[in-house]
C-alpha cells in the first residue's frame, strides 16, 4: 500500500512553524508547530500496511527548494524514506528549466507542486492570482515537466477548475495530480452540485488524477460520512484507475489518528472490487510516481 502524500520536516526550515502563527486553511496548528521527523511517521504508520510513501513538498522557502529535496534525499539515504518527492519550483518565472535541472540531480524527484488555490475567503487564499492556471507563462512552463517525466500536484479550488482545464489541455503530456479532490470547502447541496460538476469537467482530460486526501481540512475532523461520499463521487467521474489515496500526515494528525483516518478511506471502498481498490491504494500511485 503506497501513502501518496505525506510530509516531513524540521521547524527551522519552515517560516509558517517559526514565529507568531500565521493563519492556515487547516485551522490551529500548535500540536504540529515542532519538528516532524521520519521515525514519529514511521510511527505513526506502524501496522497499517503501507510499503511505499511520497512526500509533497511542504512549502520551505522559494529560494531553499532544492535545499529541501537535498535534505529528502539525504534522509531517504538514511531511512529508505521517502521513495519518490513532488518537490517545489516557481512555474511563473520566465523560464523554469534552470530550476528543475538543480532538482533532476537528485533521483527520487518526481513531480512538482506550486499551489495555485485562491479564495475569496482571504484566510483560505495562498496563490496571489485566481487564474494562474490561464497564464501563458506558467502552461509553458509546466508543459516542459514532460521532459523530465514528471508530474504536477495540482492544487486549487473548484471555482478554478475551468481554468484548471484550460492548463490540462495546454499541457497533454503532463499528468495532474489534484490535491484532495478539489478541495471542497463548501459541502452544502448546492456546494456539492458545483463540486461535482467542474470535477465532472476536469475528470474528462485523459491526464487527470484526483489524489482522494486531505478531507479533514475544512471540517478538522475525520468525518467518515464525508470521505465515504468523496470517495464515491471520485470512484464515479475518474474511475479508481485514475484516483489515489495520501494521508496528508500530519496535518490530518491535528484530528485524528492514522490508522482512524485510512480505516474511513478503507471503509469507503468497501463496495468497489478488489482491483479497484488496488488501483487508488497502491497502483495509480505507483504509475504516476514511478514507483
Amino acid at each position: 500500500m503506497i501513502d501518496a502524500h505525506f510530509h516531513i520536516w524540521r521547524q527551522a526550515d519552515l517560516p509558517w512553524l517559526s514565529g507568531p502563527m500565521q493563519p492556515r486553511i487547516f485551522g490551529p496548528y500548535d500540536p504540529i508547530r515542532r519538528d516532524y521527523p521520519v521515525a514519529e511517521y514511521l510511527d505513526d504508520i506502524a501496522g497499517q500496511g503501507i510499503t511505499k510513501a511520497v512526500y509533497v513538498q511542504a512549502n520551505w522557502p522559494a529560494d531553499r527548494a532544492e535545499a529541501e529535496v537535498a535534505w529528502l534525499e539525504q534522509t531517504a539515504l538514511q531511512s529508505g524514506w521517502p521513495m519518490a518527492v513532488v518537490g517545489y519550483a516557481d512555474m511563473t518565472v520566465p523560464d523554469v528549466r534552470p530550476a528543475l535541472d538543480r532538482l533532476a540531480r537528485y533521483p527520487r524527484l518526481r513531480g512538482v507542486r506550486q499551489q495555485f488555490h485562491w479564495h475569496e475567503n482571504p484566510q483560505y487564499r495562498f496563490a496571489p492570482d485566481a487564474e494562474l492556471c490561464r497564464d501563458a507563462t506558467v502552461q509553458r512552463n509546466i508543459a516542459r515537466l514532460a521532459d523530465y517525466g514528471w508530474c504536477f500536484d495540482l492544487q486549487v479550488f473548484a471555482a478554478q477548475l475551468p481554468g484548471a482545464c484550460a492548463l490540462l489541455d495546454a499541457c497533454p503530456r503532463v499528468s495532474f495530480i489534484l490535491q484532495h479532490a478539489g478541495m471542497p470547502e463548501d459541502t452544502s447541496p448546492q456546494g456539492r452540485v458545483r463540486w461535482r460538476a467542474a470535477m465532472a469537467d476536469y475528470a474528462a482530460r485523459p491526464n487527470a488524477f484526483c489524489k482522494l486526501s486531505g478531507f479533514g481540512t475544512f471540517v478538522h475532523r475525520n468525518d467518515p460520512d464525508l470521505v465515504r461520499w468523496l470517495v464515491g463521487e471520485c470512484v464515479a467521474l475518474f474511475g479508481a484507475d485514475r484516483c489515489l489515496w495520501g494521508s496528508n500526515f500530519p496535518i490530518e494528525k491535528l484530528w485524528t489518528t492514522y490508522p482512524a483516518l485510512l480505516g474511513a478511506h478503507r471503509d469507503a471502498t468497501v463496495h468497489l472490487t478488489e482491483a479497484e481498490r488496488r488501483h487508488i491504494f497502491n497502483d495509480t500511485a505507483s504509475r504516476v510516481y514511478r514507483l
